[in-house]
């Protein structure tokens, strides 16, 4: 089969991003994607250097100052010279607006830290310790027009049991969510889940 072409979008530290890049490398994802692009709204973000010494391709816009419609333009003009078939949004933490949901329509994906039908928007690992949950769940979707409301293409359970602190639930939900997204892509890209979700 033909890889999908894929543009990662982070703003932060890009851990979701390495794994994913180291997949698509030699992993499960070696068979069905190349990572074309790794862009964000900061250009300082230390994601990007990662991507950088992995050999990958990247871009920055700063979004500082613009209204969100003149910046998304930009980024479209920033992704579309790489023709991605998909856009996979990695710690991304700003909301997409129509015009680039519009230009991928069902193609844009996103890994949420809970339960999308309990809790969206920021904080997910917040909002879990704060309720003193024993488990959460993290959520791979696909992204619509609302907050966090796109079908559903996986969900994988974060044991938190034991946690002492915040930091913790976000490190046990990190060490499932760098394998689990890469598995959800996989079945996407291959065409075992279909981008019309589950839910």
């Amino acid at each position: 089969m033909n890889k999908q072409r894929v543009a990662i979008l982070i703003s932060g530290r890009g851990s979701n991003m390495v794994a994913l890049a180291e997949q698509a490398s030699s992993g499960i994802l070696a068979g069905c994607a190349e990572v074309v692009v790794v862009a964000s709204n900061k250009p300082d973000a230390a994601g990007l250097d990662k991507a950088r010494a992995m050999g990958l391709e990247t871009r920055a816009s700063s979004a500082v100052g613009k209204r969100r419609s003149v910046f998304d333009g930009e980024l479209l003009d920033l992704l579309d010279p790489f023709a991605p078939d998909w856009i996979v949004l990695a710690g991304y933490m700003r909301i997409l607006t129509p015009q680039v949901i519009r230009r991928y329509p069902g193609r844009i994906v996103n890994i949420h830290p809970a339960d999308t039908r309990e809790h969206q928007g920021l904080h997910g690992y917040g909002w879990a310790w704060d309720q003193r949950l024993e488990a959460t769940r993290v959520t791979v979707h696909v992204v619509d027009e609302g907050l966090d409301t796109g079908p559903i293409l996986g969900q994988r359970d974060v044991d938190l049991r034991g946690v002492q602190s915040l930091e913790d639930v976000e490190q046990r939900g990190l060490a499932v969510e760098h394998g689990f997204y890469a598995e959800v892509l996989r079945d996407l890209f291959t065409g075992a889940v279909a981008a019309s979700g589950s839910a």
